[in-house]
């Protein structure tokens, strides 16, 4: 299967193509770029009041400020310093660079600037993660609306980690595709005892959630990873955080290319039912007809 990448190939490409033409000595030229990413993400690459020499690049999360609440601010102010400023309108970070002065490491800066997303969400999972290895347990859940009906929750025990991803499908087919891959992570555990635990629950919330309000429905799907100490140590934790913040997209964007595949083996079906030579009236859905 194939895995999202966790940086955001634009951002990477642009702000290296404006550092190496600086440090060429060449001309800065002007830049004004919007685009979107998974969950209603929106980012914005410009040249701030039209200085060509300045480059800020800004993000915008719907749900920023309930990532706040568990220290986001705090999280890239640590790892962006200097580069953070007061975010433009309608963003809520923005990260400056000036290209009459260049950032000592540009491969670094680079990444960091393209791990935005990733570093915004990073701050929930280090706090509980933290709780966990400390031995904290009761600290109040973290909920997280990272889209407009689905919402993550994060929560911490004395051995143990669980994140709970709501989903919803857009129709039965993807709630039996959904299956099929809850199935295959299933499989995996049992060839890796190290791999984390994955739970799958349809319609019902699972049972840490039935006090809370979350939805019900048959197109509802609950997706629970539990996350051991050897998956959230200090070596373990920034990989961790890699690729479960992008499971959900990673479980639809695997849906939808399921579904692409089957159709495009359903359509060289129905293309053998008209050009083959001796058919029979018969179509073998699925795959291609054969004699």
């Amino acid at each position: 299967m194939i895995l999202l990448e966790v940086n955001n190939r634009i951002i990477e490409e642009t702000l290296t193509l404006k550092f190496d033409n600086a440090a060429g000595g060449n001309k800065p030229e002007a830049v004004e770029v919007t685009f979107a990413d998974f969950d209603g993400v929106l980012y914005h690459i410009s040249n701030p009041d039209g200085d060509k020499a300045k480059l800020m690049v800004s993000i915008c999360l719907k749900f920023y400020k309930e990532l706040q609440a568990h220290g986001t601010d705090e999280v890239l102010s640590n790892i962006y310093g200097n580069f953070l400023v007061s975010p433009e309108p309608g963003y809520n970070v923005s990260l400056l660079y000036d290209l009459e002065n260049l950032p000592p490491n540009r491969e670094s800066a680079v990444h960091q600037a393209g791990m935005l997303k990733r570093n915004c969400f990073a701050s929930v999972f280090e706090k509980y993660f933290k709780f966990q290895e400390e031995g904290k347990e009761g600290e109040r859940r973290a909920v997280i609306h990272y889209r407009e009906d689905e919402t993550m929750y994060v929560e911490a025990k004395k051995d143990r980690v669980t994140v709970v991803f709501s989903t919803v499908f857009k129709d039965d087919d993807d709630v039996v595709l959904g299956k099929v891959f809850m199935q295959e992570f299933k499989e995996g555990r049992r060839a890796s005892h190290t791999a984390p635990q994955v739970l799958f629950s349809h319609r019902e919330p699972p049972l840490e959630l039935k006090d809370t309000d979350a939805a019900v429905g048959d197109n509802i799907g609950y997706i629970t990873f539990v996350l051991f100490p050897r998956h959230t140590s200090a070596n373990s934790r920034d990989n961790t955080i890699n690729l479960i913040h992008t499971f959900r997209d990673y479980l639809h964007y695997h849906i939808k290319c399921s579904k692409a595949y089957i159709h495009t083996l359903n359509g060289r079906g129905f293309a053998a039912l008209h050009d083959g030579p001796s058919q029979r009236g018969q179509l073998h859905i699925g795959r291609p007809y054969r004699e």
